[in-house]
């Protein structure tokens, strides 16, 4: 049985459609959000120029053509899913939270874009052992904003 939001707008197959496609997209931007640094970790240990290259080439498409699109999508998505119910957004703290949380993690999605063109441009100035730990920033926000979403705190 579908269990669903007491505040659910009335049109329920247009929203849980929406919903599935912001999920899907979402699921499409933190994989390549978790990847990336996985590449940068294996650039800093290039054992060759030719590695070295394929991975600047693995890098930018991985960006340009999975990520950004991912998160353009999930972006819209989201803001369609907002506006259909407005009304029980706007006065939810946990919903402001999760709001800030994205933000942080456009935020990340954009020095994911710096790192890229300094790894394409040969000015990568960062270690392996950074970049194990920029990988793990995504999942504490996966976490935090999978848990609000799931349980709307009173907060």
């Amino acid at each position: 049985m579908r269990e669903l939001a007491a505040n659910q707008p009335r049109n329920e197959s247009v929203y849980l459609t929406i919903k599935s496609l912001h999920l899907i997209t979402m699921v499409a931007w933190f994989a390549a959000m978790f990847y990336l640094p996985r590449l940068f970790i294996y650039h800093c240990t290039a054992p060759n120029a030719e590695a070295a290259e394929m991975l600047t080439t693995m890098e930018h498409r991985l960006y340009r053509a999975i990520m950004t699109p991912a998160a353009l999508l999930t972006l819209i998505f989201g803001v369609w899913l907002v506006l259909l119910n407005w009304a029980a957004y706007q006065t939810a703290l946990w919903f402001w939270v999760k709001l800030l949380c994205v933000l942080a993690l456009f935020a990340y999605h954009g020095m994911c874009g710096g790192m890229v063109r300094a790894f394409r441009d040969n000015s990568n100035q960062r270690s392996q052992k950074f970049y194990r730990v920029f990988n793990e920033v995504p999942l504490l926000f996966l976490v935090l904003i999978v848990l609000l979403a799931v349980f709307k705190p009173n907060i």
